[in-house]
């Protein structure tokens, strides 16, 4: 039986790990990548990888802790042009991707049970990302570039001739966005975690 000090989230080691993770985590924000079909302010990071990791190893609590100082390094490094909007937004996206993949690898930790798991988690994160775009981001990013929505809409239609309304929006940018970070964070999750789980879990 493992003593409290060993299973405890908030164990130092632990705490160690959680601290570095988010720290890698917030220099790959930094590093970001437009897409083809979505304006140049969608840009696509490969942040989500270390927490995907972090709460697979730790727990879905670990996760949302990463999550958060990511988020919180990220302003303090890059600052912020929403007065903080666009980064809890992205913390709330982080989560609704994070958690559910975490929770149901933690119930049963198998390949096959991560993969249901970042399928959720990809397709929750769509939910959320689409909503959250919708009614906050998309109109907290209009006002602070003193344009009406209707400006970012057009940044669409210049990409895409079939994006004319906020749904088309959602439907052929945001949608779309957050299926391929989906994928491509949990493809590259699959592919290393079992890998670097000893090493975040002190197992020789």
């Amino acid at each position: 039986m493992n003593n409290s000090r060993e299973t405890s989230l908030f164990s130092t080691r632990n705490l160690a790990i959680i601290s570095v993770i988010s720290a890698i985590s917030a220099v790959l924000m930094l590093f970001d990548i437009p897409l083809w079909f979505a304006p140049s302010f969608y840009k696509l990071d490969l942040s989500e990888v270390p927490v995907l990791i972090g709460a697979f190893a730790l727990g879905p609590l670990a996760g949302v802790v990463i999550e958060l100082l990511k988020n919180i390094l990220n302003f303090v490094i890059d600052g912020t042009i929403t007065a903080g909007v666009g980064e809890l937004a992205n913390f709330m996206m982080g989560c609704s991707f994070v958690v559910p993949a975490a929770v149901i690898y933690s119930r049963k930790k198998t390949k096959k049970s991560a993969i249901i798991g970042l399928l959720l988690g990809t397709l929750t994160m769509i939910l959320v990302a689409s909503l959250l775009n919708a009614y906050v981001l998309l109109p907290v990013y209009a006002k602070a570039f003193s344009w009406p929505v209707e400006k970012i809409i057009e940044m669409g239609t210049e990409i895409n001739k079939n994006i004319d309304s906020m749904m088309d929006f959602i439907i052929l940018v945001v949608v779309p966005f957050n299926l391929v970070k989906g994928i491509i964070a949990s493809t590259i999750t699959v592919a290393i975690y079992k890998k670097l789980s000893p090493i975040i879990k002190g197992v020789k």
